[in-house]
């Protein structure tokens, strides 16, 4: 029997839970090479609350209304960005990403928000061509905004640019 999961508003009490399922969803990159991607620390608690507080931190939650996916978009230039998206593996390939994003597009379509951008690797089979099914195109460099550039830069700094990113635009 399938279990139906539904996406509703984060909760302030669920902030460890959201940095719980980024950790598991993490491991995954070990195995393909990327243990520094694995290791990586999940957002903050506060930065989590900030998300929930300014109404755009999402979970998708089965009968038992624990989080078992999340996601969290910021505004950067008049476009929600998906800052994270993550799904605990015990719950992957059931579409609850895919799940995610549709609630974020029809929230931003309800905004009069034109676009979802986000920025991902290349190469990772669960990043950019995932996100290309799910209609994201690759930006190439003369589309990249001010505020895109800018985020690309913190994730250089940070050390991401050792594999292959992207910039992706998802039109609404």
């Amino acid at each position: 029997m399938a279990i139906a999961f539904t996406v509703r508003p984060a909760r302030p009490t669920e902030a460890a839970v959201l940095q719980d399922i980024e950790r598991a969803a993490g491991r995954c990159f070990r195995d393909i090479g990327m243990p520094e991607i694995a290791d990586d620390e999940p957002p903050t608690l506060d930065e989590l609350a900030a998300h929930r507080r300014a109404g755009r931190a999402w979970v998708s939650v089965g009968a038992a209304d624990v989080p078992v996916a999340y996601l969290i978009a910021e505004r950067v230039e008049g476009n929600l960005h998906v800052e994270q998206v993550s799904v605990h593996p015990d719950h992957a390939r059931r579409g609850l990403g895919r799940g995610l994003l549709e609630h974020l597009a029809e929230f931003a379509r309800r905004a009069g928000v034109p676009a979802l951008t986000l920025t991902t690797f290349t190469e990772v089979p669960w990043n950019a061509p995932y996100y290309a099914r799910c209609g994201f195109r690759q930006l190439d460099e003369a589309e990249l905004t001010p505020g895109l550039r800018k985020i690309r830069e913190r994730e250089a700094a940070h050390g991401l640019d050792r594999w292959p990113r992207v910039c992706m635009r998802r039109d609404l």
